[in-house]
């Protein structure tokens, strides 16, 4: 189990063990694992691509995307890729060569629910030949200290788990550049500090939104239902915050929020927002969007989001919006994975006392403030959002 702050290398550690011990061990096959298969591509199979190239051994391994799988050729000795959205791929995984001994949870945090890794540990079964181990390795940002993780390998004593912290001081490929980001952190956001910073367990007290649970649920069935209707929320970001799109549904009547998806990227241009919202079948829907970059809503009806409008100011609009939301229960499908980190961290802040205050932190918001806008037509204050 590896806990770390980011930049810390555990997930490029991983990446390279991996890859040097599939050629070491001829009898040995991996499994790599995240919530949602949508994030593999552009997170751990470009990690390990990244391995193989650092260890100059390109000529002996084959990538594929459709299978999304790796092969080292001497061997035929494979790493598949799997998403927890597909659970019957994991557990119908059938090797050619050897066994599958080794698995791989990249941002194991996503998974809330302990009995999704029950059943990822029983797909590594069955005996193993000469000197092959079966291990699992978990890679995540500790961002709540009530995970299930922290209990069952962190504050548990075994000979079967080695747990361990990393952070950001022991990658000496870091620059003055990525040096500085952390200062700055430190100084203007020490808690986010203690756990992207220094990798320690985040403390979720005080959190905003208590009446959520992750849940699957069928689309097309909530929305047919009566009373049930769309809402779509954008916030903006570039470089240091991503852009956010919230993607659910509303019963009022029933005090009840369905969220089905999400989009959630840093460095996305105008053009890209609308790219993603078109290429994702919501380019005719309503969406609610920060009022603080009219250019932009501007710009995304010129490419063709043709319902987007800004949200309204009003005074003391974000404690409106809190207290709006939090009558209502929230339904948050697992694919949503950003969604429920925010909504996992999103707290009430505090000031140089330590007592709390009536003002959200300014952190894990980027999705719940395009909630707060998307929520906007369906709230009796109709001047608070914004």
């Amino acid at each position: 189990m590896v806990k770390g702050s980011r930049a810390s290398k555990k997930s490029k550690t991983m990446a390279l063990w991996l890859i040097v011990n599939i050629m070491a061990y001829p009898q040995a096959n991996a499994l790599v694992i995240r919530k949602t298969f949508r994030t593999i591509a552009d997170s751990c199979f470009t990690e390990l691509q990244w391995a193989v190239n650092r260890l100059g051994v390109n000529s002996f391994w084959d990538s594929t995307k459709s299978p999304l799988e790796m092969t080292y050729k001497p061997t035929g000795q494979k790493i598949y890729f799997r998403g927890l959205d597909d659970p019957l791929k994991i557990t119908s995984i059938a090797v050619k060569v050897g066994c599958l001994c080794w698995g791989w949870i990249e941002e194991a945090y996503e998974v809330m629910n302990e009995n999704d890794f029950n059943i990822l540990d029983e797909s590594i079964r069955g005996k193993t030949e000469g000197n092959i181990f079966k291990q699992w390795t978990l890679t995540f940002n500790p961002w709540n200290e009530h995970h299930w993780i922290k209990k069952r390998f962190f504050d548990t004593q075994s000979d079967d788990v080695l747990a361990l912290t990393t952070n950001y001081l022991c990658n000496e490929w870091l620059d003055k550049t990525d040096i500085n980001l952390f200062n700055t952190m430190q100084k203007n956001n020490p808690r986010r500090y203690q756990v992207a910073g220094l990798g320690n367990w985040g403390i979720s007290e005080g959190v905003i939104y208590d009446k959520w649970r992750e849940e699957r649920f069928n689309i097309d069935e909530i929305r047919h239902r009566a009373n049930v209707k769309s809402m779509f929320g954008l916030d903006f970001g570039y470089t240091n915050d991503p852009s956010a799109l919230f993607c659910g549904l509303i019963c009022p009547s029933d005090k009840r929020i369905w969220v089905f998806d999400e989009i959630y990227q840093r460095g996305m241009s105008n053009e890209l927002i609308a790219q993603e919202i078109e290429n994702k079948g919501y380019a005719k829907e309503s969406i609610i969007a920060d009022n603080a970059e009219p250019k932009s809503i501007d710009r995304l009806k010129m490419l063709g989001i043709g319902r987007v409008k800004p949200a309204k100011k009003g005074r003391d609009s974000i404690n409106h919006g809190v207290d709006f939301l939090s009558d209502f229960e929230i339904i948050v499908h697992p694919q949503c994975v950003n969604f429920i980190t925010e909504i996992s961290n999103y707290s009430w802040a505090k000031d140089k006392f330590g007592n709390t205050i009536n003002k959200p932190i300014d952190d894990f918001n980027h999705l719940m403030d395009a909630m707060r806008y998307a929520a906007e037509p369906f709230s009796s204050k109709k001047t608070w959002i914004y």
